[in-house]
């Protein structure tokens, strides 16, 4: 099992910037990949960034350029991080870490609880 705990939510204005970050602990060796979604009000959970065990990155169109995905480890943890600049409103949504896991050739994912994100016009 991974356990995931987010931080690094909040309010923020149009054009400002937050770090959101997530530490998974339990079995990260079998993680093999890390990805952020959000969910707005009245909308369906939506994919925003994920990044793999060997570095790769992919995002929505709607965040490229401005959100920068990024992953450690240490102290027997695994953390990705969500550098979120240049806000709009529309950004605003609860955003979840979720991690992709792979154990004796089946995969499952983990999901975090949720960090608040709200941007005012």
């Amino acid at each position: 099992q991974v356990q995931l705990v987010e931080s690094g939510g909040g309010l923020v204005q149009a054009g400002g910037s937050l770090r959101l970050s997530c530490a998974a602990s339990g079995r990260i060796l079998s993680i093999v990949t890390m990805g952020w979604y959000r969910q707005a009000p009245g909308e369906q959970r939506e994919f925003v960034a994920g990044i793999s065990i060997g570095g790769i990155t992919n995002y929505a169109d709607s965040v490229k350029g401005r959100f920068t995905i990024s992953r450690d480890n240490a102290n027997n943890k695994a953390y990705v991080y969500l550098q979120m600049n240049s806000l709009k409103p529309e950004d605003t949504a609860i955003y979840y870490c979720n991690v992709d896991i792979v154990e004796r050739g089946v995969q499952t994912n983990a999901w975090g609880q949720g960090t608040q994100v709200t941007v005012s016009p």
